[in-house]
């Protein structure tokens, strides 16, 4: 098939080098347009980026010319890796001039109109496009975001627990230091300590994780009636956040019949079939010093959930602890996933769904 062309914005940041780096070899999208600040603008992507990631950046990518923010794009499908001010305006006016915008940028998230997609959870949520186009009177474009990257494991952990009614939630999370982007957390600070603060993200937990784990009723989303209480602290792990849970369920399911959920929950289709769906979305590990970010964070490729630790907790009822990579899965990845998604449903012009089975 001929893959879509995409548009990387923030292509030179960390974020941006992980969408590079992940659609190196995709079956369906190619990176056609790489965007950056006006310091980056006009020069190669080489010259460009100071490359953080392993190797060198691929060979075709390194050759393309690096466009400012403001500039026309032609690709179809745009991945925003920009800070939050930048892509408060800049991604409204690419989706209203019909590109498809996802976006790993917080700036947009709690719109009422735009999902806060994580397909494996709540794929149903993309129906909000088509309201979104209705009411903005956009006929191609969209914007769909993906979540702070801490709430990923959350939210993946407890979307097969939302049968026993959640009523209370305690978070605390350990975070990696590439969270902070590059050169992030400087490393008197970082060395030989624990931050217990991370801006903005303990509100970020506690309110998007009721959006993701609400209901679509059709016309909006009616969010998860749970009480929230998060606590973010960084710590010296170059990748993988990890986060204790305490969670109390309204049925008191046993200890083995959670177990037995998180080991046999699977996405629906179409979700199960994307090429960067992992085979499994969750894998519990019995050893009782696990999950460990160096040891579990590329499971399934850095896209799946590591679970553990599952025991009685004498406040809420039962505690556990969950780790994703936080620049794959709950950045760059999820972004592409949910672009993904949108292909097969039919919401990018151009994207040929027979083919892409073919080609996948």
């Amino acid at each position: 098939m001929r893959k879509l062309d995409v548009a990387i914005l923030g292509a030179t940041g960390a974020v941006g080098q992980r969408f590079i780096q992940l659609l190196e070899d995709h079956p369906w999208f190619r990176v056609n347009e790489v965007a950056g600040s006006h310091r980056s603008a006009g020069k190669q992507y080489v010259d460009a980026a100071h490359w953080i990631l392993n190797g060198n950046p691929p060979a075709r990518v390194a050759g393309l010319r690096v466009k400012g923010l403001d500039d026309d794009f032609d690709s179809p499908l745009v991945f925003s890796a920009l800070p939050k001010e930048a892509a408060l305006s800049r991604e409204m006016e690419l989706a209203a001039a019909g590109h498809v915008v996802c976006t790993n940028a917080s700036a947009n998230r709690m719109l009422e109109d735009v999902p806060l997609l994580l397909p494996e959870v709540n794929a149903d949520h993309i129906g909000l496009v088509d309201i979104q186009r209705r009411q903005r009177g956009w006929t191609s474009g969209a914007l769909i975001a993906n979540s702070n990257c801490t709430v990923m494991p959350v939210v993946m952990a407890l979307k097969p627990l939302l049968t026993y009614g959640l009523s209370r939630l305690h978070l605390v999370s350990e975070q990696a230091v590439s969270g902070a982007g590059y050169p992030g957390v400087s490393s008197m600070d970082m060395i030989d300590n624990i931050i217990p603060f991370v801006p903005g993200d303990e509100q970020k937990m506690e309110s998007e994780s009721r959006k993701m784990l609400g209901y679509f009723n059709g016309e909006g989303i009616d969010k998860l009636d749970v009480v929230v209480s998060a606590t973010c602290t960084r710590v010296p792990v170059l990748d993988g956040h990890l986060v204790n849970i305490s969670v109390g369920l309204d049925e008191g399911p046993a200890l083995s019949s959670i177990l037995d959920d998180w080991t046999t929950w699977q996405a629906a289709d179409p979700v199960l079939s994307l090429p960067s769906a992992p085979d499994h979305p969750l894998q519990y590990l019995d050893q009782i010093d696990r999950p460990q970010p160096r040891r579990d964070r590329e499971a399934g490729g850095g896209m799946m959930t590591s679970i553990g630790r599952l025991r009685e907790c004498p406040i809420l009822g039962y505690k556990f602890a969950a780790l994703s990579h936080n620049t794959v899965r709950g950045a760059a990845g999820c972004s592409i996933i949910n672009a993904e998604l949108m292909a097969v449903l039919g919401y990018i012009e151009g994207f040929r769904v027979r083919e892409a089975a073919e080609a996948t």
